[in-house]
């Protein structure tokens, strides 16, 4: 069997799977629950000066019958003792030697920066994430991603902790700023020893259209909060990927953002990260979803040949390339599958009003036609269509030629004027703008197929 076991800047656990910071690891209850079901690793929910919170706290972004593929929250850091926290973090380290406990922090001053760390020390905590990144309520008090998005203010707070910390430093990186090499650069230069992203990002993630105030509603009111969940994969592999592409930051990346199975955290793996950690798939799932991530990642990398974690660390790198580096002689053409097809002609529309009229109707069949010419191999017809492989994408040039836009740029043959013959879609055919007209008005009735010209074809006249 593969070996699942990581070493991250120092920290050890039995598999790359960690509990985020977050309300699941606000006590020593739930992370040994969490340990006793399988997870590797947890932070703790951040420690500093308790806080208190306000009571409605989190909001939630559905999508037709999926429930929260997107989660909000206005809850701050531990609103418990800095004692009791400490003594359940020695508590847990005597039951799990063997598992990754990672203090978060947030405090402000040089003094309480040391004073934290060294408490933290004594109790036993494996490691130190520091929490540069929360978006709401502590941001306002200069602390959270009001230090993340100022790179000297962060490396200085680095340095203070380096100045005592005997354990591993992870710095956690806020979403929230234009580029997020930046401060993991400030990380670096302070002595980090291992970087995590991404926090939340800044958000509202709805409004109550009768009392007129953003989820989650306090009192007929609302505020921003960090938007989390698997909306935001998307967003947090593409930093993962600038991090870890980023020649002069070579620091571990512990991986967050939208991981609610073990393909989610094998794609960050792939773009960098060496462990992961999880927090709204644990909120909205429970603990038990860890059974499911590691048998599903043991079975990936059998499958793969992958002996260790960091077989595939970073794997995908190499593919990933800047626009302008991309082959523009590769070409792909929709293809349907008329056994699969239901006939919900869904890529017709999506094509005919999204995209590039590159399919038609035909008179006596649902089944919607590829127009090969037009096709541009843009994949949304293959995206919209409800049916598994009904529609693919097959190439279609004979794979000799390779051309960079950048190629061209230096060759002189990218278009350079407003009406230039060398524009890619020059010669590419378009309905003229009065064929449009009456084509959505009188579109035909269920079962009926439209007949495709150059002109409107009324369904009356179709038939």
């Amino acid at each position: 069997m593969p070996d699942l076991s990581i070493n991250f800047a120092g920290i050890k656990s039995p598999n790359p799977f960690w509990l985020a910071s977050a309300p699941p690891t606000n006590s020593g209850y739930q992370i040994m629950k969490a340990f006793d079901a399988g997870w590797g690793g947890a932070v703790w929910k951040t420690l500093g000066v308790p806080v208190v919170n306000v009571s409605s706290r989190y909001g939630g972004l559905n999508y037709r019958d999926k429930r929260l593929i997107g989660f909000n929250n206005i809850e701050l850091i531990s609103d418990r003792p800095l004692a009791d926290n400490l003594r359940e973090i020695e508590e847990v380290k005597k039951r799990f030697p063997n598992h990754a406990v990672i203090a978060s922090l947030m405090v402000q001053t040089r003094q309480e920066w040391h004073d934290i760390v060294r408490q933290s020390q004594d109790a036993g905590a494996d490691g130190f994430e520091l929490n540069f990144g929360c978006p709401h309520g502590m941001c306002e008090r200069g602390m959270g991603s009001a230090v993340g998005q100022e790179p000297k203010i962060l490396q200085m707070i680095v340095e203070w902790v380096m100045e005592v910390a005997t354990k591993p430093v992870i710095v956690k990186l806020t979403p929230n700023i234009s580029d997020i090499t930046e401060p993991a650069m400030a990380a670096r230069r302070g002595g980090a020893d291992a970087i995590s992203l991404i926090n939340t990002i800044q958000s509202i993630v709805g409004v109550d259209l009768d009392q007129f105030a953003p989820y989650p509603i306090v009192d007929g009111k609302g505020s921003n909060g960090g938007y989390c969940g698997p909306a935001v994969k998307p967003i947090a592999l593409n930093m993962v990927k600038n991090c870890a592409q980023h020649p002069d930051i070579k620091l571990p990346i512990s991986g967050i953002g939208g991981i609610e199975n073990w393909r989610d955290a094998v794609e960050h793996i792939l773009l960098g990260a060496s462990s992961v950690q999880v927090c709204t798939a644990a909120m909205h799932f429970g603990f038990g979803i860890i059974r499911e991530m590691t048998s599903g990642l043991e079975q990936y990398m059998v499958e793969k040949g992958f002996n260790t974690i960091y077989d595939m660390v970073g794997k995908a790198l190499p593919n990933v390339l800047h626009w302008e580096d991309l082959n523009m002689k590769y070409k792909v053409t929709a293809n349907i599958n008329e056994d699969k097809c239901i006939g919900c002609q869904l890529c017709y529309t999506a094509c005919e009003d999204g995209a590039h009229q590159a399919i038609r109707l035909n008179a006596g069949t649902r089944v919607p036609e590829i127009i090969e010419e037009n096709c541009v191999g843009c994949n949304l017809c293959s995206l919209v269509c409800p049916v598994e492989q009904c529609i693919t994408m097959e190439r279609t040039d004979d794979g000799t030629q390779h051309l960079t836009w950048k190629e061209r740029t230096e060759a002189g043959t990218a278009p350079t004027e407003f009406n230039d013959e060398k524009a890619g879609g020059r010669h590419h055919w378009v309905p003229e703008p009065s064929a449009a007209l009456g084509k959505e008005r009188h579109k035909t009735l269920p079962g009926k197929a439209r007949l495709y010209s150059g002109e409107t074809v009324l369904p009356a006249e179709a038939e």
